[in-house]
Formats: structure tokens, C-alpha cells, sequence
């Protein structure tokens, strides 16, 4: 009797509670451009490689900060977070440089490139980093660019000294 009373109190039976969440939608992912992705790794080889590795990998120990406090490069590969930017946040991370917030020191962690690098080749540097990446992460960071754009700070004069 008190089996029966607990089991009627914990609700419906197993056999009519939903078994699984329902999953989101995915979103469809544009198709890279073969000819854009290899321009955007020479662009990546010759501009970004030296700091974030050759191939995208990031530098050693990249989640330990340095001696200086300094976060070292992340990888643009599927190790890294760069997938969960937009589009024009990546765009406006290479064009203005970016201080990152958990850094210790006032310099700019990653310089800026604009004026070295047109829109297109920032372009094709991204497409480059999106073909590192898994589906399931192309899936999250196409979502990103439907969002608003979120407000990126902008590096501060005093910081490129």
C-alpha cells in the first residue's frame, strides 16, 4: 500500500514522460569556398601562424597564463573558442586587435590589422578557421550571426604603447 501511494505521488508513469529534450533546430551551414579557404590560410600562414601556430593549433600552454600575466594565443581550430564568435566580431577582432580582459599588462594581446589586411582577406582568413571546424561547431557559430552584434570593446590608445 504505501509502494502503490509513493509511486502514484512521483507523477506519471516512465512509459508517458517524454524520453528526451526536444532538440534545437540546426542551422544550415553555408558551404565553403575551397579557393577562399586556401587563400585564407596563406593569409592566416603569413600574418596570424608565427603567434597561433601553423596550423591554427595555438601557442603551447595557450589556457596558463605567461610570466607577464598574458594569456598566450588561442587555437582557431575545434580546441579553441574562436567558433563561438561571430563573423564581424572575428572581422573586428583582426582589423582593431583585441585587449584581452584576464590579461595583466596594458598592451594590446593581439596587434591590430587593419591597414595590412583588406576586408576580403579578413574574410578569407575566416573562412579558413570555419573549415577547422566540426559541424556541430559551424552549426553554433553560424547561429552567432544571426544575433545582434554584440558590442566588442575597442582597444584604447594607451594600450599600443
Amino acid at each position: 500500500m504505501i509502494g502503490l501511494a509513493l509511486l502514484t505521488a512521483c507523477g506519471p508513469p516512465a512509459s508517458a514522460r517524454p524520453t528526451s529534450r526536444p532538440t534545437p533546430t540546426p542551422v544550415p551551414v553555408p558551404t565553403l569556398e575551397s579557393n577562399q579557404v586556401a587563400r585564407g590560410r596563406q593569409v592566416y600562414l603569413q600574418h596570424c601562424g608565427s603567434c597561433h601556430g601553423p596550423n591554427a593549433e595555438g601557442a603551447p600552454n595557450w589556457q596558463k597564463p605567461d610570466a607577464r600575466g598574458n594569456l598566450p594565443a588561442p587555437p582557431h581550430d575545434d580546441t579553441g573558442h574562436t567558433w563561438r564568435h561571430s563573423d564581424q566580431e572575428l572581422a573586428m577582432i583582426i582589423r582593431n586587435g583585441l585587449r584581452d580582459p584576464f590579461n595583466k599588462t596594458p598592451e594590446l594581446t593581439m596587434p591590430p590589422f587593419d591597414g595590412q589586411l583588406s576586408d576580403k582577406d579578413i574574410a578569407d582568413v575566416i573562412a579558413y578557421f570555419k573549415s577547422l571546424w566540426s559541424l556541430e561547431h559551424q552549426q553554433y557559430q553560424e547561429q552567432q550571426n544571426l544575433q545582434p552584434p554584440m558590442q566588442m570593446p575597442s582597444p584604447s590608445p594607451a594600450a599600443e604603447r
